[in-house]
């Protein structure tokens, strides 16, 4: 779990954790050196809760970290401000980890729509598995964390790259997580786009460049003209 100076939203996502029935697990907080007040926080936590805190360059340095230390078989990354959806989620998921999955996901809500994620040739258009609603087994760390040359689309730059590789995946028609509206993604600005089209071009050809330009151009056109507000 990334965080910087977000206390209430860190409070927050950790009650939705301090409620499952489940509890085969551990949480690390990976804090980019926030104020003292979440300091203060943090250090009174206790089992499953652990940290760290020192300054990174953002969220997927700090995802690295948190990779780095785990020492469970599957992974999930929940940001501060998002929740678990209910107190029995980790136990209907924990029920479909088995030795012949790598990925598992289901989908999340926000406060006024609902994310429906998808692990399919659609991620080609656009980033189809919503990052709160994926498990992911943790060899798929192995030879690979994410990208920190991106700051708002690592999660897809990875996603695309699992989906390239032909891994196993599964997918039960559960919502995981309620999500933060406000979170660095779903906001639109051309820098977003921009990591879009280097991760498209990247994990195919600069001669698909101009292609990939016109389409990225005009979902972010379409994005500023119908949703932003």
């Amino acid at each position: 779990m990334p965080v910087l100076n977000n206390l209430s939203g860190l409070q927050k996502t950790i009650e939705s954790i301090q409620k499952q029935t489940f509890t085969n697990f551990e949480v690390w907080i990976i804090d980019g050196n926030s104020s003292d007040e979440t300091q203060h926080y943090l250090q009174k936590l206790k089992p499953p809760f652990q940290f760290l805190t020192e300054k990174d360059s953002g969220i997927y340095e700090a995802m690295n970290k948190g990779i780095s230390l785990a020492k469970g078989e599957w992974l999930f990354f929940l940001g501060s401000g998002d929740c678990l959806h209910s107190g029995t989620i980790l136990d209907e998921v924990s029920k479909n980890f088995n030795s012949t999955i790598q990925l598992f996901y289901g989908n999340v809500c926000y406060e006024n729509s609902f994310f429906n994620s998808k692990f399919s040739s659609i991620l080609w258009l656009k980033n189809a598995l919503h990052h709160q609603s994926v498990f992911y087994h943790k060899s798929l760390f192995e030879n690979q964390k994410y990208d920190t040359d991106f700051k708002i689309l690592g999660d897809y730059d990875l996603n695309l790259k699992l989906f390239r590789s032909k891994i196993i995946s599964k997918k039960e028609e559960i919502t995981i997580a309620f999500c933060n509206e406000h979170g660095v993604s779903k906001k639109i600005n051309w820098d977003l786009y921009k990591e879009e089209l280097k991760i498209k071009t990247q994990q195919t050809s600069i001669i698909l460049f101009p292609v990939f330009f016109l389409f990225v151009f005009l979902k972010f056109v379409y994005k500023n003209i119908f949703y932003k507000t």
